[in-house]
């Protein structure tokens, strides 16, 4: 079974907040008051200047690096990309803050053999004052496995 996400991820308030003028942006809620945007292809036609694959995402719209970073003066937002088959994959993560890229971005091992300490999803997390539960990580914690497909979370649970 597969795992595809592409989203943004921040505080529920700020993403409400600065994706209102964009229709295509629907906010979901996560656990320990973080939301998510799922980057689907309406939302990336919507707010891409042409290109793709910027910073190294496969999914983040070209010249939307400009439009994170003044969101995050409002505070810290991410934007994640995980892509897994039978167990094989890779993770992607980078956060915003203070009106600047502040950190990563960061890329997993598409190799399962190479553990990670902590995945770049988690990291980007932490940042986002995320904290884990025993035995979980912050990925878990948060709900960002209730789902199994960026579309899928525009579906009621």
């Amino acid at each position: 079974m597969g795992y595809v996400l592409h989203a943004l991820i921040a505080r529920d308030e700020l993403l409400r907040t600065t994706s209102r003028d964009i229709p295509e942006a629907r906010v979901v809620p996560l656990c320990q008051g973080l939301s998510l945007v799922p980057m689907t292809d309406a939302l990336f036609d919507a707010v891409t200047d042409g290109g793709v694959g910027e910073l190294g995402f496969r999914r983040l719209p070209g010249g939307f690096g400009g439009p994170l970073a003044r969101w995050s003066a409002g505070g810290p937002v991410a934007y994640a990309e995980a892509e897994y088959f039978g167990g094989t994959g890779e993770q992607r993560a980078a956060v915003w803050a203070d009106g600047a890229l502040a950190l990563g971005p960061w890329e997993s091992s598409p190799d399962p053999g190479l553990p990670e300490a902590i995945s770049p999803i988690s990291r980007a997390l932490r940042r986002l004052g995320a904290r884990s539960d025993p035995g979980e990580d912050e990925f878990q914690t948060v709900g960002l496995n209730r789902r199994r497909d960026t579309d899928a979370w525009l579906s009621p649970d």
